[in-house]
């Protein structure tokens, strides 16, 4: 096989070069450095992800190579449906995406004396000799949803006061109107709503129309029956309660889904990193239709995580496009300028706060301002429980991510301490664990810190991001880090967690390990007693003005 390459740009003109690697030696001195890595055959191709392809099919791999620092690798075939491969160089050299994609919507192959020629829309055109390899590519991803079906199906509560919520979906469809109709019968819808949509472009992926449409005022404790955008197929969902007692659950994944649906949950909340998609677009959409017989049932309330951003420099320069477009959480009914933190009310006596930690959080900045005012707002007297959300844990003694959230406590620890936050609930590090202070003049093991130190006005911390992820467990625990002392339970196990607030004072944490035989027991519980009932702290409250 010969490994003449052609080059044709416009402003490079017409060149030939008797190999690849001179070829890549000259395009790499370019100002625009778009490089022939080299023909794919039967000896070096990605066979894991090469399902399905002709063998008339040619193959080439592109690097596009932005700085020092910066490579993207294109793996494409000029024929049908396969898989796009990016693999860049940060911390993370192996990190890859996958798109599926029909590649003669972005390029127009032209087929002339035994070569074909790639064209470009923005420029340069790759001539290329055929290459009969017998590859096989991976099939689109298209799933089994009509185009005009509802699919990622989920409805968090869009206010505080939390007697609407907001219905979200995708179609394929970009004419399904965004339009929910509800009612409290099966089959019978007395109210409807109609709301906003929204697509976004990420490379080469185009997603779905996603519709975002408000429902309510509606009851609370109450099962809705609904429909999106005029199809047949029905959901159902179930509200909060108007009061106390009331379940929360933490993360995900299939087993870990499967417990957390038998415990009968009021509300889900989710610390970050939702589809660990990584770019990989599909796999939103794959992680949308995986939720959706839970996420369409109960609200499911989420913040993001390190693995939402999904941002390169120089080519795709906007964090977090997709996880803003598909889950649209209540940040504008909370004050927040960002769907990256915001705050709600749930059964009318807990304050729920989601922080973001990969957004900025010094002092100037708006999410810090927006914190102050939100938590100035609550009395504790008429909301006694007050809980926050975050990515990044402040304290962490596994030797994954370690000082990671440091800045961020240090920039905003003092806000929830004298606010009196009652649980602070993290996730990122792939493992379960919750600090303490131990106190012999109750019964209670309070879990509470400040300043790493142990401080009985302080929020307890519990580490949840076990819930299941594809890079497995966090199974180092380093036993001489200066938080050590506060650790009373450690564990790299999968898992998930339950908060029951009981009544205004206390409420039951308990951590569900998965067992081998797909059950779940109980590894770690705790009674937590709210601060609003502790005289000693001085909980302030809306009318005390107490300064943050």
């Amino acid at each position: 096989m010969s490994t003449a390459v052609q080059i044709k740009e416009e402003c490079w003109g017409k060149r030939s070069f008797p190999s690849i690697q001179q070829a890549t030696k000259w395009i790499q001195e370019r100002p625009v450095k778009v490089c022939v890595h080299g023909l794919l055959a039967r000896s070096n191709k990605p066979r894991k992800h090469l399902d399905g392809a002709k063998e008339e099919d040619i193959y080439c791999m592109l690097m596009l190579k932005a700085n020092a620092s910066v490579y993207l690798t294109m793996l494409f075939s000029p024929r049908s449906k396969f898989a796009f491969k990016f693999g860049h160089q940060f911390r993370q050299p192996n990190l890859s995406l996958y798109l599926t994609i029909s590649i003669r919507d972005l390029f127009h192959p032209k087929r002339e004396d035994g070569k074909t020629t790639m064209v470009f829309p923005s420029g340069p055109r790759l001539a290329l000799p055929a290459l009969s390899s017998g590859l096989r590519i991976h099939p689109a991803a298209t799933g089994e949803d009509h185009r005009n079906s509802p699919h990622q199906v989920f409805v968090p509560p869009t206010t505080v006061a939390a007697d609407h919520m907001r219905v979200s979906w995708i179609t394929d469809d970009r004419h399904v109107p965004s339009l929910v109709e509800y009612g409290k019968v099966s089959g019978k819808y007395d109210s409807a709503a109609t709301g906003e949509h929204t697509s976004y472009i990420y490379f080469f992926y185009t997603s779905g129309k996603i519709h975002h449409v408000k429902i309510g005022p509606l009851e609370p404790d109450t099962v809705y029956y609904y429909r999106c955008g005029g199809i047949d197929q029905e959901f159902s969902f179930k509200t909060p309660p108007a009061a106390l007692p009331i379940e929360i659950a933490t993360e995900w994944t299939a087993s870990t889904l499967a417990h957390v649906a038998e415990s009968n949950y009021d509300m889900l909340l989710l610390p970050g990193d939702l589809s660990y998609a990584d770019t990989q677009q599909p796999l939103w959409d794959s992680f949308g239709r995986f939720v959706q017989p839970y996420a369409s049932k109960r609200p499911w309330m989420v913040t993001e995580g390190n693995h939402d951003i999904e941002a390169f420099p120089v080519f795709h320069c906007h964090p977090f496009v997709a996880y803003d477009s598909r889950w649209r959480m209540p940040y504008d009914e909370s004050g927040s300028a960002s769907n990256l933190y915001y705050s709600f009310d749930v059964a009318g006596a807990v304050h729920v706060v989601m922080l973001g930690s990969y957004a900025d959080f010094n002092t100037s900045s708006s999410q810090y301002k927006w914190l102050v005012a939100d938590l100035a707002k609550v009395d504790r007297r008429i909301t006694p429980w007050l809980v926050a959300l975050l990515h990044a844990p402040w304290y962490n003694t596994n030797l994954a991510h370690q000082g990671e959230g440091e800045s961020m406590r240090q920039a905003m620890e003092s806000l929830l301490y004298r606010a009196r936050v009652d649980v602070v609930f993290a996730g990122h590090v792939h493992a379960y664990e919750r600090f303490q202070n131990e106190s012999e003049l109750t019964a209670l093991v309070q879990t509470r810190a400040y300043d790493n130190k142990a401080n009985p006005c302080g929020p307890a911390y519990i580490t949840i991001g076990d819930g299941g992820n594809r890079e497995g467990l966090a199974l180092q625990f380093d036993k001489h880090h200066k938080s050590a002392p506060l650790s009373l339970f450690r564990e790299a196990s999968f898992g998930h967690g339950r908060l029951k607030v009981v009544n205004g004072t206390h409420a039951h944490w308990s951590w569900h390990r998965n067992d081998e035989d797909d059950g779940s027991t109980v590894g770690d519980e705790v009674w937590v007693e709210s601060l609003s009932a502790s005289a000693a702290c001085g909980v302030p409250s809306a009318s005390t003005k107490v300064e943050l």
